[in-house]
């Protein structure tokens, strides 16, 4: 009896801290994994989505208790070669997004612009805040002003006489209209493409636009093809560079890790349960 009474004095004065703890670490784990689990999903939403691109969820591991430090010593002459340390678990510091190039789209209309290599188109939003977009889904208005989906002007701002036949882009962003009954072709202006320092810190706004922050630095203003911009590709589109496949293995893992941490926790509790239940 007496062993029992100090068996249970034991337990419940050092172990439900510890357990507690595995149930607070696996609970971290659990809410990594859902901030992973959300950040696949928005990537596999924009699968279809012109010039898309996908995130990251990036970890870190929390704080450490240090129970025994490494190189301790343990006599006069001897130390702990090795420490004693548990982690507090796991979360997401951040979801970086990844600039890789979408594979080209073919479309044919005239006024679909991709860009081969890096850069971005700038458009003006409203209240005149400038954004910046790989999507290149152009057309022209009823004014003859050449716009995005949301209506949003391409800066700069291009016009194109009445009566225009064609229209020719080249390479390096030089808009030429060649109009009805006229052999020369108008210029009408150049496209210029825009770069950052830092892709990555780059605002996202929706609707496929970004503004600069901070961490992305100022835009820089490039000759399409010059300056290590990418050139101007006319009658294409950028499409997204998510892979299903990559998404559906890492939504597995995710869902693993998840399922894991779950279990570490009803386990943790099962164990708190017997130890309360000791008498």
């Amino acid at each position: 009896m007496r062993l029992l009474i100090f068996i249970s004095f034991t337990l419940l004065s050092t172990s439900n801290f510890a357990i507690m703890r595995a149930l607070n670490t696996a609970a971290t784990g659990m809410a990594a994994q859902e901030s992973h689990v959300d950040t696949i999903s928005n990537n596999i939403a924009n699968v279809n989505t012109t010039a898309f691109k996908k995130q990251r969820a990036e970890f870190e591991s929390l704080h450490y208790q240090t129970i025994k430090e490494a190189g301790s010593r343990t006599g006069s002459d001897t130390i702990h070669n090795v420490g004693h340390q548990v982690g507090s678990g796991a979360r997401v510091t951040g979801t970086s997004r990844e600039f890789s190039q979408g594979v080209s789209q073919i479309t044919n209309n005239p006024f679909d612009l991709m860009i081969n290599g890096d850069g971005f188109f700038a458009v003006l939003g409203p209240n005149q805040q400038v954004f910046y977009t790989r999507d290149g889904s152009f057309n022209v208005n009823s004014q003859g002003i050449v716009v995005n989906k949301q209506g949003h002007v391409l800066l700069p701002n291009l016009q194109f006489p009445p009566n225009t036949n064609t229209v020719s882009i080249s390479e390096s962003g030089v808009v030429e209209a060649f109009i009805k009954n006229q052999l020369q072709p108008v210029n009408v202006g150049q496209i210029p493409v825009y770069t950052f320092v830092n892709n990555a810190g780059l605002k996202a706004l929706g609707g496929n636009n970004y503004i600069p922050s901070q961490a992305s630095g100022a835009p820089i203003q490039n000759i399409a093809g010059q300056s290590n911009a990418g050139n101007i590709q006319q009658g294409a589109l950028e499409a997204s560079n998510v892979s299903i496949m990559t998404e559906m293995t890492d939504l597995i893992k995710a869902q693993r890790a998840l399922e894991m941490n779950s279990k570490v926790m009803k386990v943790a509790d099962e164990i708190l349960q017997t130890v309360n239940n000791i008498r």
